[in-house]
């Protein structure tokens, strides 16, 4: 199986294991100039906007799936998320980014797992 198909599996588990948890799916693969976020959602008190990125490696002998989420795809997470909002004209919510680990057939959710804007 090829990445991208690899991907948009692990990103329809990380959908799945969210709505079991009952955040409500905005996006998937909201694409912009600045970049892509994987899924936005509105957590489960409706209350904040959540940004996450979907990592996933077969092994971990290269380390945790959320170590490859570099300080520079951060920021263009952060971009896109900006535009997002702006589009939305969601202005003055409250909004945080988080990572969706997958490894060894085991899902990790990582709240905060970078900065705000």
């Amino acid at each position: 199986m090829n990445h991208r198909k690899t991907g948009k599996l692990h990103e329809e588990a990380a959908a799945s294991f969210l709505l079991g948890k009952k955040y409500q799916i905005l996006e998937e693969n909201y694409r912009r100039k600045t970049g892509e976020i994987d899924l936005i959602a509105k957590d489960p008190d409706g209350n904040v906007i959540v940004f996450i990125e979907v990592k996933s490696r077969k092994t971990l002998q290269q380390g945790y799936p959320e170590e490859a989420v570099t300080p520079e795809k951060q920021r263009r997470i952060r971009r896109t998320a900006e535009w997002y909002l702006q589009e939305k004209k969601l202005y003055g919510i409250a909004c945080r980014f988080d990572v969706i680990s997958i490894a060894n057939g085991e899902i990790r959710h990582i709240l905060n797992a970078f900065g705000a804007f």
